[in-house]
Formats: C-alpha cells, structure tokens, sequence
C-alpha cells in the first residue's frame, strides 16, 4: 500500500478504528422490535451522534423516521465553494441466526485468523467506521476539503423504507455533489471495486387456508386439502426444474457483459457442499446481477419436534424476489402476486400481502466522480485498475437519492466482499479491507475537490 503521509496516517488510526468498531458491534441493533429490544438500536445510534460530535460536526440530530427506527444525521462544514460529498452506511444488523454456529460471540467484535468477526462487523457498522477514519486522516494533513454530510440508517436491513420517506418529506437535507455509498464490498478482497448496479427486491407475504380448523390426518387425511401441501406446491411453482426463477410474465434471460465470476469461485465464496449443482442457466453473473431470483425466506409450519398428526388449516410463507436493473419492483410484485393467487391447488384460498420493495439502481460510471474514485482505489491498491461489478443485493434509498437529486453522482464501495460472509454466521471483515478502503475514500475525497477546482 502507499506510503504516503496520508496513509501512513490511516494505517496509525487502525487499533482506534478496531476499538470503536468493537464498542459498536456490541450494540445488538437489529431493527426488529420483536426480537431483539429497541433499546440496542437506539445505544447505536447515540454512539454515532457522540461521534460525530466529537469530530466537529454540526446539526448532528437522530432523525425519527417513519418506520419507528433512528437515522443520524451530522453536517461537517468544508472549505467556501467546495462540494458536498455526502457518506452513507448503516447500523441496524442482521439477526445473528443460530448463535450456536458462531465461533465467537456475533456481538463480540473477536480476532482470528486476520479477521475481525461480529454481526456488522462488514454490513455494515465496519462502513461507519471506514468513514469516521477516513475523515480523521484528512484532518491531521490540511483538513477535510469538501463539505460533508453523513447519514447513517438505522433500518436499511429491515427495508421498510423510514429512511426513503424521511427524505422524500425533507429533501434538502441530503443534497450533495456526490454521494459514497459505504455499503457495498470488493468483487473479493484485495482487488478494488465499484458496485455499478444493484438488483431491487420485493417481500411477499403468501397465506394458503383450507379448513376452519387442522384435522386429525388418521380420521381426514387423504381427502381433506391440506394448506401446507398446497403452500409447497405453491413455492415449488416459482423454479423451473433447473432452480431458474419462473414467475410467470418475468424476464429471466437477461446476460451481464461486465466483471465476470468464475463459476469456482462462486462455489467456494457460497460454500456450495461438494456434487452440489449450482442452480440456474448463464454465467454465474447473470444470474446474481441481471436476473431475477426468487428465495422463500421462511415457512410458518409446526416444528418437527413436537409435531402432532394433523392436516394442516393454513400455512404461511415470506417469498423475497431479487429484481435486476431494467425491471419495475412494483410491476414485479403484481406478477409475484398474480403468479402465488394463480398456483394455488385444489382451488384453496390464497392470500398474497406485500411487506417490502426497493427498486434496483444503476450508477453513471461515466461521471468524473468515478474517475476521481478509480485513481483513489488504485493508490490505494497498489497500482491495480478499479474493476466494476453488479451487486445482488438492494439498498433501496439508492433509487430514492437518485429520484430526489438526478444530478448527484452515486458510488458504492465497502467492506462486504465473499469472505466476510454478510448476513451469515460468523460474519467478518478485513482489517487490510478496512485500511486501504479508508486511505481510497481519503484521497477521493481530495481528489474530488480538485477535480471540482474548489467549486459547488
């Protein structure tokens, strides 16, 4: 890595950024008041406000949204006449699953083996962290040169779109030149990466009723319809043979012409069990960032232990289907919805309820804020060339930022790349990733100033 003032600066704040990413992982700010208590969340968000605070910023508020989560908000003036960068990451988690697989505590921020694991570790309190050290290294040689806001989410995992609502009502509050999207990750570590296009998704929450009541399966079974037979030739409906999404009246044979994954790659990063095939048709990047796919998120049925010989009333599901670029969220749940109704069998009574949506983005790579990240990320990386990719996953408020100020310039960079295993168990980041992604959005930063040549 460069062994500049600048990053010899970045690479000394390093034992601070992993204490502070270790106070915050600790916070079990999952944005599900059900689960976990509202309490966690909120301990976050005053962590971030007292960070903020003590770098100088101003207008630092906690933004009430309308979902019932926090955002943080904080303002941290420039030099006059230079641009606005605003920086964006999260806070809110997701559920550590089963804390039993974890090998460490996932709310004790715990090294091994080079890494540093814990739930939000990379997704995506890490991204806090990466901003705050980016900023601290400015400061020590000249100062911050642009002006900067930062907005950090308190329920982006959750999708329930409080941040997205809490900007459209306030649309002067997030106004920026350009906009760096601290939620995103390396195609794999070490090799420096732009996310270009994000899939959008829509939650679909599918009810199957049959009876007034569940049945005994000795005295009814064979000619009473049963709801969780009906539900599971349901979600069977929605692939092909092959594993394809088929959802009736979706494009599914979109191709992807940039960065390709090799399919070994894709099979050791997803830990695919040996004779496993993988499912779809194309290369592996169409089908992580130019198709749809759809994935039944979880089924409410009774557990194996404990389970009684009964025909089943009703059964329930959350269906997620991933939307590539070019397509409508809202066009593909009416087709989501139409499809679930239409599959019913045995003519039972279906009931299909949208719970979530976000549209799918696509960047302006072309912007001279992207030549400005690319000369940033190659310093940064050693001289390697910034490589751009698709990105599977959503970050909805990307398409409200975009609908809100057209003119603003979107990257997306971060912490998340294969090996951090984001929304997993024993979820990770790089402290390598860390370093030279907190030099790269250092020298952005400057870089972009200039490039502006001190002008708003």
């Amino acid at each position: 890595m460069s062994d500049s003032p600048l990053a010899q600066t970045v690479a000394a704040l390093q034992p601070r950024a992993r204490t502070e990413l270790a106070e915050l992982v600790a916070f079990k700010s999952v944005a599900d008041f059900a689960q976990f208590p509202k309490s966690e969340s909120e301990g976050a968000a005053r962590w971030i406000v007292d960070a903020l605070q003590a770098e100088g910023f101003q207008d630092v508020a906690l933004l009430d949204t309308p979902d019932g989560t926090q955002s943080v908000y904080g303002h941290l003036p420039g030099p006059a006449g230079a641009p606005t960068v605003l920086l964006y990451a999260h806070y809110d988690v997701q559920p550590p699953l089963d804390e039993a697989a974890w090998v460490s505590p996932p709310f004790e921020l715990t090294e091994r083996d080079g890494r540093w694991y814990g739930r939000g570790a990379a997704d995506c309190k890490g991204g806090v962290i990466m901003h705050l050290t980016a900023l601290r290294a400015l400061k020590e040689h000249g100062g911050v040169p642009v002006n900067i806001k930062v907005i950090v989410e308190g329920s982006e995992e959750q999708g329930t779109g409080g941040l997205e609502r809490y900007a459209e009502a306030h649309p002067e509050l997030l106004t920026a030149d350009a906009i760096v999207i601290g939620d995103a990750g390396n195609f794999r570590a070490g090799l420096p990466t732009v996310t270009a296009t994000l899939r959008g998704m829509t939650l679909v929450q599918v009810r199957v009723d049959t009876l007034a009541g569940n049945l005994h399966s000795g005295q009814f079974g064979g000619a009473a319809p049963d709801a969780l037979a009906a539900l599971i030739r349901i979600l069977d409906s929605l692939r092909a043979e092959d594993g394809s999404t088929t959802v009736r009246g979706l494009t599914t044979d979109a191709t992807w012409e940039g960065l390709q994954y090799p399919e070994a790659d894709f099979r050791s990063d997803a830990k695919v069990l040996d004779g496993v095939e993988l499912i779809g048709t194309g290369t592996v990047a169409d089908r992580l960032w130019a198709r749809p796919a759809v994935t039944v998120l979880g089924i409410d049925c009774p557990p194996v232990v404990g389970a009684t010989p009964s025909v089943h009333a009703s059964a329930r599901a959350l269906v997620s289907l991933r939307v590539p670029p070019g397509s409508d969220a809202a066009e593909a749940t009416k087709l989501l919805t139409a499809h679930l109704e239409s599959a019913a069998p045995w003519s039972a009574r279906v009931t299909a309820e949208q719970v979530g949506q976000g549209q799918p983005f696509r960047a302006d790579t072309s912007s001279p804020a992207y030549a400005s990240m690319a000369a940033a990320l190659s310093e940064a990386y050693d001289g390697q060339e910034m490589q751009t990719s698709g990105m599977g996953g959503s970050i909805p408020l990307c398409n409200t930022l975009t609908a809100l100020y057209p003119d603003a310039e979107i990257l997306l960079i971060g912490l998340s790349e294969p090996e951090a295993q984001i929304h997993a168990v024993n979820e990770s980041v790089c402290p390598e990733e860390l370093r030279r992604l907190s030099l790269a959005e250092a020298l952005f930063l400057r870089s972009y100033a200039e490039g502006r040549g001190g002008a708003a």
